[in-house]
């Protein structure tokens, strides 16, 4: 398979073939909670781990101001927002990831732009330690925080943001649109993913070989990006790319 470089249009032509066809969302016409996916420095912040941007990038700078844009919103109307934060004990490892997010190293706290959520009397912290929120959210006991989060507040959207887009974003939103199904959830109606909101990583071919990593670790960021939003929307979630709050 040749570079990514050498493929021009390959979201255009994924696009074309696998249309995704985001729509507008306006908040306030029913109860809807925020959750914010993994933005935490090990995954948005420059140079802050093994896979986090070793550079500035637009996608993910986008993602932030969205996530933060968002959550101030939210947290203004008293609204509910649920974050997870990616955190690993120690020396476990997580294939097939190296080491990230360990607990204790920082990287598994929310990036500086929404550290405030940490004392935001609206925003529920759940730390997990796999890709599926929605499985890591599980307690001893068999309960789900995120089930118990929707029902106290008796939902019936939930807004999804956050990172990656195709990995634990998608896992995510895909498990929650089966709880619903099964009825985990009585109120919850809609889940809705805004684009603008979400990115995923950048390990294009040629840098996948210049590591001497596996082929297979390709992973060129838009296409991967759009992969994630029609398999999400494949499944029955909603993709938005203009969320507008009430005035």
């Amino acid at each position: 398979m040749p570079d990514s470089a050498d493929l021009p249009g390959l979201t255009e032509h994924l696009a074309a073939a696998m249309p995704v066809a985001p729509g507008k969302l306006d908040l306030g016409a029913e109860a809807t909670g925020l959750v914010i996916v993994d933005e935490v420095n090990g995954f948005a912040t420059v140079g802050a781990g093994n896979l986090a941007p070793p550079s500035p990038n637009a996608q993910v700078s986008t993602m932030v101001a969205e996530t933060d844009r968002l959550a101030r919103g939210f947290s203004e109307r008293g609204w509910k927002i649920l974050a997870f934060l990616d955190t690993h004990e120690p020396g476990k490892p997580e294939p097939p990831y190296p080491p990230h997010c360990e607990a204790g190293t920082g990287e598994e706290e929310l990036v500086p732009e929404l550290a405030w959520l940490e004392n935001d009397p609206h925003t529920t912290l759940v730390r997990k330690d796999c890709i599926n929120g929605f499985v890591g959210a599980i307690r001893p006991d068999g309960s789900n925080a995120v089930v118990d989060w929707v029902n106290a507040a008796g939902l019936q959207r939930v807004l999804v943001v956050g990172i990656c887009t195709d990995i634990c974003v998608m896992d995510f939103v895909l498990t929650l649109l089966s709880a619903r199904n099964h009825d985990l959830m009585p109120s919850l109606k809609d889940i809705s993913v805004y684009t603008k909101g979400c990115a995923t990583y950048d390990l294009p071919m040629a840098a996948v070989e210049s590591l001497g990593l596996p082929r297979t670790a390709a992973h060129p960021q838009d296409p991967t990006h759009h992969m994630g939003l029609y398999f999400m929307a494949s499944r029955g979630a909603e993709i938005v790319d203009r969320v507008t709050l009430p005035v």
